[in-house]
């Protein structure tokens, strides 16, 4: 018997299809109502790096200008401006004959500014040791991204400042001037600086005075600088000497063209793990007497030194008082970084490898790795104004939940490595951190090459005899 036709079949079709539509589309609600409910934490700086590298051409600079300055350092007498100074405590220290690398000083005026050794360090590693490294070098200067120029302008300057400083500002008799003109002399006479206009070279002056005398031949090149305001300090004249000018001159520096690289710590890293209780407030240990931008610490100092839960303390992070520092840093919750002669210090990264929460009290500060990293996420800022008005710093500082401090500190260890140059190898020799401070900087000079090749190009464009002037306009 034939089976009677009553056309259920589209309709049972149609509905199965909305049904399964309805569901797909529950299912699909459902699981983005879940992802967004399970978000997890905001990432944490520095955590996702650039796995694509930058070519870097080591130029070929004399030995005397970097690692035969080190030798030289330690053969010299002891640094005239401290009491103990720690790598000539005998009055001379011997090192083994034939040392291809000599290790870097401890003296604290000269270890904060160690960039130019590690950066090296890592360039002279021999290949199959650098495969952590961002940097990918290259022995043929028309293959690479940017030429490294290979002179210790920290150390020169300061051997210099230690020997006699009084003939620092002079060119006769100052043996770093010396060195300054023997390296411009030999770089710009390369075919690799009569190509670029410089543009694509990089020298590290970590110290504000490094490579003074010299500082508008090479204003072209990407600098590595700790801030900008040794520059200010520097150029605070006109060109003919006479009125103040109240900003940096933009042919020189800026962060267009140039990167800030943060200071060499003197005190050790703490790991979380290892964090106890903290009975103090807010600490800070240094001078209180600065030029300039800093005079705000003495105003501070005054406000703060009779505050209940705050110690101040004058001193260096030298011999004596480094474990000072050590133990004032590790039981405070605060660290007070201001501004001394120029806008930062080596005080804000041993804090950050302290887990003192740093409270920067600097209207001009400039920062390593921003665009990297985000301060505000473990970091206190505080304006000069706010701060100054009695009691309003410490009653801020009192509002922060424990639980505020404890996130803070716990984003702080995350980013410490970034800070770190030394890798743990004697010599500066061998493999770096992958997230380390020398990886870091060449990320950020990385940043840089379109601006580089982009000025590059035009320069060779441009008719003989039109000059395009140097703009480095940056806020």
């Amino acid at each position: 018997m034939p089976l009677k036709n009553n056309r259920p079949f589209p309709c049972s079709i149609s509905c199965l299809f909305l049904s399964f539509s309805v569901l797909f589309s529950l299912c699909f609600a459902l699981f983005l109502l879940l992802s967004s409910s399970h978000t997890p934490d905001p990432p944490v700086p520095s955590i996702s790096l650039p796995t694509h590298s930058i070519k870097v051409y080591v130029s070929e600079l004399p030995r005397t200008l970097n690692y035969g300055l080190l030798e030289k350092y330690w053969s010299s007498s002891p640094d005239s401006r401290i009491p103990n100074d720690p790598d000539h405590e005998s009055g001379s220290t011997l090192l083994p004959q034939n040392l291809k690398y000599p290790p870097y000083p401890e003296n604290p005026l000269i270890k904060q500014y160690s960039a130019e050794y590690w950066i090296l360090g890592d360039l002279m590693t021999p290949e199959n040791l650098r495969s952590g490294s961002f940097a990918k070098r290259v022995f043929d200067p028309m293959e690479a991204d940017v030429v490294f120029v290979p002179f210790f302008a920290t150390l020169s300057a300061e051997m210099q400042l230690g020997k006699d400083r009084r003939a620092f500002r002079k060119k006769i008799g100052n043996e770093d001037y010396e060195r300054q003109r023997e390296v411009v002399d030999f770089v710009m006479n390369t075919k690799a600086w009569k190509r670029s206009g410089g543009r694509d070279h990089v020298f590290v002056l970590t110290d504000p005075v490094a490579m003074w005398h010299v500082k508008n031949e090479i204003a072209p090149a990407v600098l590595l600088v700790v801030d900008f305001g040794g520059w200010q300090r520097l150029d605070s004249k006109s060109s003919n000497g006479s009125s103040p000018q109240r900003r940096i001159q933009h042919t020189q520096v800026s962060l267009l063209k140039d990167v800030i690289v943060p200071y060499n710590h003197l005190l050790p890293r703490l790991d979380l793990s290892e964090n106890k209780a903290r009975l103090t407030l807010l600490y800070f240990k240094g001078a209180k007497h600065r030029n300039g931008g800093g005079m705000v610490r003495e105003k501070l100092w005054d406000l703060l030194v009779d505050e209940s839960g705050v110690l101040m303390e004058e001193g260096f992070p030298n011999a004596t008082g480094k474990e000072e520092s050590i133990k004032g840093m590790r039981s405070s919750e605060f660290c007070l970084h201001p501004a001394g002669d120029t806008p930062t210090s080596c005080r804000l990264f041993d804090a950050i490898q302290s887990l003192c929460i740093p409270v920067i009290i600097s209207d001009h500060i400039e920062l390593p790795f921003e665009g990297i990293i985000d301060y505000s996420e473990f970091s206190a800022f505080v304006s000069v104004g706010n701060a100054l008005q009695p009691k309003w710093l410490v009653n801020h500082l009192r509002s922060f939940s424990e639980n505020h401090k404890e996130e803070y500190r716990r984003r702080m260890a995350r980013v410490q490595q970034a800070f770190q140059y030394d890798n743990g190898h004697p010599g500066g020799i061998g493999p770096v951190p992958p997230e380390g401070a020398v990886n870091h900087i060449w990320i950020k000079v990385c940043h840089k090459l379109p601006m580089i090749k982009e000025a590059i190009v035009r320069d060779w464009r441009k008719p003989s005899g039109v000059s395009i002037p140097l703009r480095c306009h940056c806020a």
